[in-house]
């Protein structure tokens, strides 16, 4: 939109800036980084919607890969859930379905490697890995300078920011500037909370308003539920899950859309893994596998033609 600054980058769930330092203090986090479970892929669930589009095996990109995980034949990815469309749980069931998922499994089949889902809380993600637990994130993470401090990362697709409010808009929000003294909810160590909401509070200071109240949830779906039972104002995430919610949601509406920018799959510096990721994601953004996964979720739109490596945004 034309009254939003492009220097304030919106993208999600990406999450609390991790510095080197504060990489090895992750390591001693992990116990309390939130619960982590497995996403099974049984033959109901494949047949329900967590298959993929068969896609070509990518030599090249297979020889890259660390012996250990040529060894194992098994990639692990840490991915969040409850944030429909880009990853949640098939109905009644624990398996992972998604855009993100999705993804994820592309490149594990680019790699001729079984995709091993964990599914976290998002903001346990960057000390699971620190720990070891997983070798790879597919959870919409915009690459910053901060974060490429400990990960590396590669553009996958595009993703834009939301703001959504009850229906009728009673407050009148048409803008992020209008967020100033409103209670906004937020997902915990998202890119909008620990990036966007500082910058948005300088604003607001400097023109003599109040700082936004800032609430954080688990997952978007929380704070949509706190939105529409009056406890907020308004909620800042991913244009994805917001623009979903609100099609299936008749108390909802997108008061402002703005600053579409690419997220990025994310694997340990170090770790071996950013030359073959690299490598697959660069045949995958041009195959007809990933114009079907994005249409899978009607994210089109979402689609890049350059897979880049550690853009920081």
């Amino acid at each position: 939109m034309k009254n939003e600054t492009p220097r304030l980058r919106s993208r999600r769930s990406r999450f609390a800036a991790a510095t080197a330092v504060a990489a090895a203090a992750l390591l001693a986090l992990t116990a309390c980084g939130g619960s982590t479970q497995t996403a099974s892929t049984s033959s109901a669930a494949v047949a329900a919607g967590t298959s993929v589009p068969e896609i070509a095996l990518n030599e090249a990109a297979i020889k890259m890969l660390p012996e250990a995980v040529k060894t194992s034949k098994v990639l692990r990815v840490g991915i969040p859930t409850n944030e429909q469309p880009t990853q949640y749980f098939l109905e009644g069931t624990q398996e992972l379905t998604g855009v993100n998922p999705d993804i994820a499994r592309l490149i594990g089949a680019s790699l001729g490697l079984k995709v091993e889902i964990q599914v976290a809380n998002f903001d346990s993600i960057i000390p699971g890995m620190a720990a070891g637990r997983y070798d790879m994130t597919v959870s919409s993470m915009t690459p910053t300078k901060e974060r490429m401090k400990v990960l590396d990362f590669v553009d996958y697709m595009a993703m834009g920011n939301s703001i959504a409010v009850a229906k009728g808009n009673p407050t009148g929000i048409a803008k992020y500037q209008d967020l100033c003294g409103k209670k906004v909810g937020l997902l915990t160590g998202s890119y909008q909370l620990t990036v966007n909401i500082p910058e948005y509070n300088k604003d607001c200071v400097a023109a003599g308003k109040p700082e936004i109240v800032s609430n954080q949830y688990q997952d978007t779906r929380q704070a949509i539920s706190a939105l529409t039972s009056g406890r907020q104002d308004a909620v800042l995430a991913d244009s994805p899950i917001l623009d979903f919610a609100a099609s299936k949601n008749p108390t909802l509406e997108i008061a402002s859309a703005y600053d579409f920018t690419p997220v990025a799959a994310g694997v340990p510096i170090e770790s071996g893994l950013k030359d073959p990721v690299a490598a697959a994601l660069a045949e995958i953004i041009k195959s007809d596998a990933y114009k079907q996964v994005l249409a899978k979720y009607g994210l089109e739109a979402s689609a890049i033609t350059d897979a880049r490596v550690n853009f920081a945004q």
